[in-house]
């Protein structure tokens, strides 16, 4: 006796491994943390130098004066930095940017070295320079780390469940047999139900009068039509790489695959993605006929 029952189809969550995730989402952090300190006593150092040389020409009475004076020259710094990271965003070049850091940059260089006076060591001179040059590399890095954020936050990628979280699939309704005896097979277990949405009955046409058509000879050598179970991957990354497949019909690009695997939490491995990709390739064949890119 045959029985229609509902079955909730749940894809099976596969765990990944936690450890280089974390330790990587450490390292990230504890190098953003050391980046954003070694920024901080780099501009203190330089700003304080040249408040001292502010001082001791000109402004030794205007102690205010002093101290807002360098202000003229490292500010360049940052308001050019900040330029770069919104054209880099908006993927143009500023030149006017680059040259607001560099006259910025060399300006402080320039004065804090030029400020240690004629008659001193070249040791003086090299104590002098460092300040202003950790503060240019240390603030870059902080920009670059900021414009990588803000470039997998504008990212438009496959957003995935974070790890660990089963994502539930719609519940499909089959058909299957249920024996008559319950000795011989073990019985189902059932999950729970969803309601039940009222029946379709479509609208009976009337009859049309019956046309004989003359038969199409068949060929022999027909193509045949794959009616198998649609492709189940395990791995949690041939699943990612498989729904980018999907969203715009295209092949995925390694460093789109890589932004999307980044923000599932899965590492940003260039080799895994490529890896991943073929993976699928291999497992459906047709995706190799998607086109890179879209012509617009």
């Amino acid at each position: 006796m045959s029985a229609a029952a509902r079955v909730d189809v749940r894809s099976t969550p596969v765990e990944a491994p936690l450890t280089p995730v974390a330790v990587d989402y450490a390292i990230t952090t504890l190098a953003s943390v050391l980046t954003v300190v070694l920024t901080a006593v780099a501009f203190w150092l330089s700003y304080e130098h040249l408040q001292e040389v502010a001082a001791a020409h000109g402004m030794a009475q205007a102690v205010a004066r002093s101290w807002a004076w360098p202000a003229t020259v490292d500010l360049f710094i940052v308001i050019g930095e900040l330029l770069i990271l919104r054209a880099s965003l908006a993927h143009r070049v500023d030149w006017w940017a680059i040259g607001l850091v560099t006259a910025g940059d060399g300006a402080s260089i320039g004065l804090n070295v030029a400020g240690v006076g004629q008659d001193a060591g070249a040791l003086n001179y090299v104590v002098a320079a460092v300040p202003p040059v950790a503060a240019l590399l240390a603030f870059g890095a902080l920009m670059r780390q900021v414009h990588a954020y803000l470039a997998r936050r504008a990212s438009t990628g496959v957003t995935l469940p974070p790890p660990g979280v089963e994502a539930p699939s719609t519940p499909v309704e089959v058909s299957v047999d249920r024996p008559t005896s319950t000795s011989s097979t073990v019985p189902m277990r059932e999950t729970e139900l969803v309601p039940e949405l009222p029946a379709f009955v479509p609208e009976v046409e009337p009859a049309s009068t019956p046309v004989t058509v003359e038969a199409a000879p068949v060929a022999v050598s027909s193509t045949a039509v794959d009616l198998c179970a649609p492709v189940v991957y395990a791995n949690r990354v041939d699943q990612l790489v498989r729904a980018l497949y999907g969203s715009d019909f295209t092949q995925p690009s390694t460093t789109r695959m890589v932004m999307a695997m980044d923000a599932a939490g899965l590492g940003t491995s260039q080799s895994t993605a490529r890896t991943a990709r073929g993976r699928v390739k291999a497992r459906e064949p047709h995706l190799a006929n998607f086109p890179s890119t879209i012509a617009s």
